[in-house]
């Protein structure tokens, strides 16, 4: 069974990174959203095991309702941030990385 991924980032460049590493290390990216609301309608949709969930996106909004969505639904999540970790209880005790990362960090 492959472990399938969503992510959710604003950058393209770092979506296609990321997409790239998860590739490297086996596992389907089932899709890249940019938005809380497209992230929201993924999570309804359901399809994916796991996300990767970039607290700050380009509309200005974070995306701690998706972490909570993403809780409430059972799935586990990655949270990244280029700015230091989130004080939003939404992203309490999910593992963090700090941007830039590598493969092996995600790993």
């Amino acid at each position: 069974m492959t472990f399938r991924i969503l992510v959710v980032e604003d950058d393209p460049l770092v979506a296609m990174m990321l997409e790239g590493y998860l590739d490297a290390l086996d596992l389907q990216t089932v899709g890249c959203v940019e938005s809380v609301d497209s992230a929201l309608a993924r999570i309804r949709d359901g399809e994916f095991d796991a996300a990767i969930l970039d607290v700050h996106l380009a509309s200005g909004e974070t995306s701690g309702a998706v972490a909570l969505a993403l809780r409430a639904a059972g799935l586990p999540f990655i949270v990244t941030t280029g700015s230091g970790a989130s004080d939003d209880v939404a992203y309490v005790g999910a593992p963090l990385l700090t941007k830039p990362f590598s493969l092996q960090s995600l790993e």
